[in-house]
């Protein structure tokens, strides 16, 4: 049989998850667990590049677990663990960020994004943080990562490392390639539609989480920005009413087509309730789902544990062997 490729993404677990992150990313995942081999982390490591409340991460970090295993990733047929309980992660970052030119590093749009929104707090940790994610990729030996065109910068750097390292050592990584497959809807923010929906995102109103209650999600899109026009069409001048759209056909999985058909000559405020009312259909099974596995704490702990196991056996392969090319003294066990 041929071997199945590998997959590695992951989430940060700071704010919630919201309907963008679910239908961008999440909702596409579950279809990749039977044709590849899949790792889904949770980046907890990456995520104190920003100060945090200790007790809100933790939290955050089994909340971002339960609901990917809510929208139903299986713990069977994929490897889903905490970031920070395989410590390969972190000794493997360190090795590459010995293998990572400054200038590189200083390229990176993200790094400089983050510098201006936390002036305060421009830490080494955010400059390296493309290293501690080529790590993340390379440690699985990850045929293919799913990036957002925010991440696509990352991956470049990631490929570098790896050619610049097998250009030393030989054959030790192998070099990932973007996963390009069926895109997920672009979700942009409620009120101000020329942007991404972001967990992030200060006004809630932008927003809608996966586990917003459903008069919550009514009220929201209600206040929705649309346009002083009355015709529901997709259209570049028409953004607010666009949005809606794609967020209605990615519940639904009707065409824009069929959903302009089917709200032709309706007005804003009953296309806007359909909508909300399509949202929360999709949402209340994993809501359901959320509060079944929320009760369910031993069950919960074993994939922790479980998934931290399989991760680490698969990462010590390849660290192991990268200790070795570099010239550390093995291991007496």
């Amino acid at each position: 049989m041929e071997q199945k490729k590998r997959i590695f993404s992951g989430m940060q677990p700071s704010g919630v998850i919201t309907l963008g992150n679910y239908l961008g990313a999440l909702k596409n995942w579950t279809k990749l667990q039977d044709e590849y081999d899949c790792l889904y982390c949770i980046v907890d490591m990456h995520a104190i590049t920003v100060r945090q409340d200790s007790v809100k991460l933790r939290k955050q970090a089994r909340d971002l677990l339960v609901q990917y295993l809510a929208v139903g990733l299986d713990p069977e047929k994929n490897i889903i663990y905490y970031q920070s309980h395989v410590p390969q992660h972190a000794e493997l970052a360190w090795i590459l960020n010995c293998y990572t030119y400054m200038g590189e590093l200083n390229r990176m749009t993200q790094f400089k994004d983050k510098c201006a929104k936390h002036a305060d707090n421009i830490n080494a940790g955010l400059f390296t943080y493309p290293s501690l994610m080529a790590a993340d990729i390379l440690l699985y030996q990850t045929d293919l990562v799913p990036v957002g065109e925010d991440q696509r910068q990352h991956l470049e750097l990631t490929r570098d490392i790896a050619q610049r390292f097998n250009g030393i050592y030989g054959d030790v990584f192998k070099v990932p390639d973007a996963y390009i497959g069926k895109v997920g809807a672009r979700v942009m923010a409620l009120q101000e539609p020329t942007k991404k929906m972001s967990k992030s995102d200060e006004n809630q109103n932008n927003i809608i989480t996966l586990m917003d209650d459903p008069k919550v999600i009514m009220n929201k899109m209600k206040r929705a920005m649309t346009d002083s026009d009355t015709e529901v069409r997709f259209a570049e001048e028409k953004p607010g009413i666009s949005n809606l759209l794609s967020i209605y056909c990615a519940v639904t999985g009707k065409t824009i087509a069929e959903a302009e058909k089917e709200f032709a000559g309706v007005g804003y405020g009953t296309f806007k309730t359909a909508v909300g009312e399509a949202i929360v259909a999709e949402l209340e099974p994993v809501q359901k789902r959320v509060k079944e596995l929320e009760a369910n704490k031993d069950y919960l702990d074993a994939i922790i544990k479980s998934g931290a196991e399989k991760a680490s056996r698969l990462a010590d392969r390849t660290l192991t062997k990268v200790q070795k090319k570099v010239g550390f003294p093995p291991r007496i066990r």
